[in-house]
This record gives structure tokens, C-alpha cells and sequence, in this order.
């Protein structure tokens, strides 16, 4: 088999997000569903853009955020996903390209604008977002490079993007290239929403193309529906090769086999913004893994990500994830 190129590619929704900060009486007006991620549409997002206050634009995306930290700590990314041949696209294109990660989906010339994310950011550095997937939803199997695939360790899969049906297709078609080619498959459920959608077609997908999976607490709890963590523990153990389960400030437990890591979060002096943590968590974890360090070091370089992230609005590292690791570890 030959070397791979590159350490891991992100298959997933490329969104520009646009950060805001809202209080929990503007979400209850509005009727929003707090800390969790809804689809709008277009005529949606340009109501709430006016009516929320200033706000900063960053580009975004689960896995995209995820890749973009991976760069940060060092590792090699590559990026598939749809953008439009509009403004915003071009600022996607340029913002993970500076980063020094692959990134070549050809872009849409027609049909729906880049995606946007607006996120409600609230005092207690709750993220409730609000999606128009734009472009997104035009992703299909032919955007998928199986050269690509097979040219890096991990493909890395964002169940947000399970949503369009050429996307499925694209999600399963990505997965099975790369263990055509011998290489791992990893997922994250992204949100206890989106689960609650698409449980009977996660459970298939992770008992048959997932090698790591990402999920926070509710969300692995939402996948098996469970009423505790530690029921969700067990229930996961022996679907997939490894389960990474985040559970905020309670850190992380790392599942595989009978292999049990129970990793403390990193301190942060301050939660400012949490959009983005579970995202730099899967970066860190990955970038252990393709380093060739153990569970337990990977989950650790896991949490010093996620801790930087939440530290500052967006959700991007703001300083060298690779200086605070070695900083850190040593």
C-alpha cells in the first residue's frame, strides 16, 4: 500500500458562519431551539441576519473546522465539500486553502448560494445555530475523489451532512473507497437532533462503515436511546473499533474494545463560546491517531484543542494548536 498524502479528509457542509451574541429571552421570541442546530431557509436566514446585532463572519462547518484544526496541530488535511461560485465561496475557498488544506470541489455555477450558518452565541457560551445549507445540499457521489480517499489515513465524516440525499449517497461512497483502499472511517453525529432524524440509518451506518466515532453525551444517549452515559458506554462498545464520547467539562471516555480512557477536560480560565469544541476535539483525537500515540494521548491532544477553541468567539483555533500540545505534553 502506497504512503498517504495526506492525514486526514474532511467530507462535509462548507458553510461561512456568521457569530452574533443573543440572550435567551431573544431565543425564546424567536422560537428557537437552544444549543442545537436547525435547517432554514433563505427567506429564514435573511430575517434572522436582520434582527440579530453585529456579528462576525468566519467560514465554517463541522468537518471543515475540523480540518482546519487538524493544520493547525501540524497534521496534513484535504476537504471535499460544495461551495457556490459566489462570494462567499470564494472566502471558504481562500480561508482552508491559507490554512495548507486540499481543497479542489469544483464550485456550483448555478443553483443555491454558499451556505450560512448564523450562531446565536448566549452568556453562558451556549451555541444555537441556525443553517441555510445552500450550495451544501447539491453535494453528490460524483464530488466524491476516491483518489483522495485512498491517498489519506482517515476519512472523516460529518452527520450533519446526512441530511440531502445525494449527500448520503456521497457519505457512503466516500467510507467504502476508503476501506476499498484499506484506510480508516470516521464519524461524528454532530447533534442529538440530527440522531434523533436519522437513528435507524446512523445505527447501520456505524455497525457497518465506521472505524472511529465522535459523539457528545446526548448524543451517543440519543443513538441508543438510553436514559444514562454509562448505559450508552456499553451499548456502543463493539459496534465500531473505537468510540471518542465528549461530555463537556466532564472531559472524555475513550471506548475500544475493552479498552476504557477516562481523560479530565483541559481548565480554561474562561467559556466564552463553545461552537466548534467538539469539532477540535475530533481534530486533536485524529491527529493522535495518525501520529501513531495511543487512545489516551490522542483523547488529551483532543481536549487541549477543544480547549482553545472554547476560550474566544469562533470556532477556529486562534493560536498554534501544536505549540500549546507541545507546551502541554511536553
Amino acid at each position: 500500500m502506497a504512503e498517504p498524502s495526506f492525514d486526514v479528509v474532511g467530507v462535509g457542509n462548507a458553510i461561512v458562519d456568521v457569530l452574533a451574541h443573543a440572550d435567551d429571552a431573544f431565543l425564546a421570541a424567536e422560537g428557537l431551539a437552544k444549543g442545537a442546530m436547525t435547517l432554514i431557509d433563505a427567506a429564514a436566514a435573511k430575517d434572522l441576519y436582520g434582527k440579530v446585532g453585529p456579528a462576525v463572519e468566519c467560514s465554517g462547518g463541522s468537518a471543515a473546522n475540523t480540518i482546519a484544526a487538524l493544520a493547525s496541530l501540524g497534521g496534513k488535511g484535504a476537504f471535499i465539500g460544495k461551495v457556490h461560485d459566489d462570494q462567499l465561496g470564494e472566502v471558504f475557498r481562500h480561508d482552508i486553502r491559507a490554512l495548507g488544506v486540499a481543497f479542489d470541489t469544483p464550485p456550483d455555477a448555478s443553483g443555491p448560494p454558499t451556505a450560512t450558518c448564523l450562531i446565536l452565541v448566549t452568556p453562558d457560551a451556549q451555541r444555537t445555530m441556525q443553517t441555510f445549507l445552500g450550495a451544501c445540499v447539491t453535494l453528490e457521489p460524483g464530488d466524491i475523489d476516491e483518489g483522495l480517499i485512498a491517498a489519506s489515513r482517515i476519512t472523516y465524516l460529518e452527520g450533519y451532512l446526512w441530511d440531502p440525499p445525494g449527500a448520503k449517497q456521497a457519505i457512503v461512497k466516500a467510507a467504502d473507497a476508503a476501506h476499498a483502499a484499506g484506510r480508516m472511517v470516521s464519524l461524528s453525529l454532530s447533534d442529538p437532533f440530527c440522531v434523533d432524524r436519522h437513528r435507524d440509518e446512523f445505527l447501520d451506518l456505524v455497525d457497518h462503515h465506521v472505524d472511529i466515532l465522535f459523539a457528545n453525551e446526548r448524543e451517543i444517549m440519543s443513538l441508543y436511546q438510553v436514559g444514562s452515559f454509562d448505559e450508552s458506554l456499553q451499548a456502543v462498545r463493539g459496534h465500531c473499533r473505537i468510540a471518542a464520547l465528549t461530555r463537556s467539562e466532564k472531559g472524555s471516555v475513550v471506548v475500544a474494545g475493552d479498552e476504557i480512557h477516562v481523560i479530565d477536560a483541559e481548565p480554561v480560565a474562561k467559556v466564552v463560546d463553545t461552537t466548534g469544541a467538539g469539532d477540535a476535539y475530533a481534530a486533536g483525537f485524529l491527529f493522535g491517531v495518525t501520529a501513531g500515540h495511543g487512545l489516551a494521548a490522542a483523547a488529551r491532544i483532543g481536549s487541549i484543542a477543544a480547549a482553545e477553541v472554547i476560550a474566544h468567539m469562533g470556532a477556529r483555533p486562534e493560536t498554534s494548536l501544536r505549540a500549546l500540545v507541545r507546551q502541554s505534553l511536553g
